[in-house]
């Protein structure tokens, strides 16, 4: 065991020489970090999880433990293991265990190292498996921050960007690098590497449904859980039901489906929007909306058959929002009106609607501004709200419509505003 733990501070303090970006979040992780609470940090495969954990803990005195490494599976034993770190890392401060998920019963002996008086930072990528078994065995006694591939405002950072454009040339510039993104997404790997994103997102892709997924969960029928994961990203930003895509799918099982369906949004792949109702009984009922965690799976030619940017721009807007700290289903829904128009994005704040989002990518027809403001005005009316928003790709401006006040603001702008401030 104590050559394991050797070989992966090799491998932590090879990590810790790179150079990395600070992440949008650095400040709050910081203060996260402060608190004697566990430190869960969750989200999808490569997006960043242990290289922000690192950044947190870069002069710190901690110990490491990579549980994507199958000898440390196999030979996994408390003791053993607890005397190795002592060995390797004397008198550490912290105890960093990565992809925890990975390790069978892996929330008991969390249980007992936090008894122990042992500060915890612990990483994975199975949102429900973490959530739920720390809510189990350590209620109250843990945060958790969620990591996702990088926004947009960290892309250009990554790039080293600037986001001035007074000059046609600067402008022009600028909007090549915000189509970049919305065409090949932001896993950190491929930023400067545009050239692999359909290979090493297509090998991302397969790791999860097959290892994450079928692997763990020893299913038997992996071939239609590849068709399902497939024919989601195909369907990104449309509604469906379980039984619609029972019929579509040809699954023998509607039970079988839906549990597929929650086992791809436990390992951040995908993500299900409930439409908004204030009854909880027919939110439950009405059809979700599907986005995808980056939008790079979207325009790779190994999912997509044809391009939509006004999709691509609506998915980029849900993971935005998602950045902002909204939670699905409980701040952050869609909505369809009495007379079926629909409102792409619902902010709730408690118990009030607080904003309605619109996303167009081109709003210059005058039939396609009558469409959009006609939907979000009709919205507005039902939902008794006046903060109304428009994102598209590069209109700015105001409109007034039914007496009411919507703002209209290119996604570059509205992202750079919110981030610009030290949040």
């Amino acid at each position: 065991m104590r050559s394991i733990v050797l070989s992966q501070r090799q491998e932590r303090d090879g990590l810790l020489e790179k150079a990395y970006l600070l992440r949008d979040n650095q400040t709050e992780a910081e203060k996260f970090l402060a608190s004697p609470l566990i430190k869960l940090i969750t989200g999808p495969r490569r997006a960043g999880k242990s290289v922000l954990t690192l950044l947190l803990l870069k002069d710190k005195n901690f110990a490491y433990l990579n549980f994507d490494d199958e000898q440390l599976l196999e030979k996994f034993n408390e003791d053993a293991v607890m005397q190795a770190l002592a060995e390797v890392y004397p008198g550490f401060d912290y105890l960093l265990l990565d992809e925890i998920q990975n390790l069978v019963h892996w929330d008991l002996w969390v249980s007992k190292l936090y008894r122990r008086g042992i500060n915890l930072l612990i990483t994975g990528s199975n949102a429900k498996l973490l959530s739920s078994e720390m809510g189990t065995v350590l209620t109250g006694r843990y945060l958790e921050l969620e990591v996702l591939p990088f926004s947009l405002t960290e892309c250009f950072r990554f790039k080293q960007q600037s986001w001035t454009a007074e000059l046609p040339d600067d402008r022009a510039r600028l909007m090549l690098q915000v189509e970049d993104y919305m065409h090949y997404g932001g896993y950190p790997e491929i930023i400067n590497s545009r050239e692999i994103t359909e290979s090493y997102l297509s090998s991302l892709f397969d790791s999860i449904v097959l290892k994450d997924i079928a692997k763990r969960y020893k299913i038997r029928k992996t071939t239609e859980l590849y068709q399902l994961a497939t024919y989601l990203v195909s369907m990104f930003c449309n509604e469906f039901t379980y039984t619609s895509l029972k019929e579509d799918l040809n699954f023998s099982s509607k039970s079988t489906l839906q549990k597929f369906c929650e086992y791809l949004q436990q390992t951040y792949l995908f993500f299900y929007l409930p439409r908004y109702n204030n009854k909880l009984k027919l939110m439950q009922k009405a059809p979700q909306k599907v986005y995808v965690v980056d939008n790079g799976f979207l325009a790779s030619s190994a999912f997509q058959t044809s391009e939509n940017k006004g999709r691509l721009l609506e998915n980029l807007v849900f993971l935005e929002l998602l950045r902002r700290k909204n939670k699905i289903g409980d701040n952050i829904f869609y909505y369809r009106s009495r007379n079926n128009r629909e409102t792409d994005f619902v902010v709730r704040e408690k118990f009030h609607v607080k904003q309605l989002i619109q996303v167009c990518y081109d709003m210059s027809g005058k039939k396609t501004e009558k469409r959009e403001t006609d939907s979000i005005t009709e919205c507005a009316g039902e939902l008794k709200c006046n903060d109304l928003l428009i994102i598209t790709w590069d209109q700015d401006g105001t409109i007034e419509k039914n007496g009411m006040t919507i703002y209209v603001v290119p996604y570059h702008k509205w992202c750079r505003e919110y981030w610009k401030n030290d949040r």
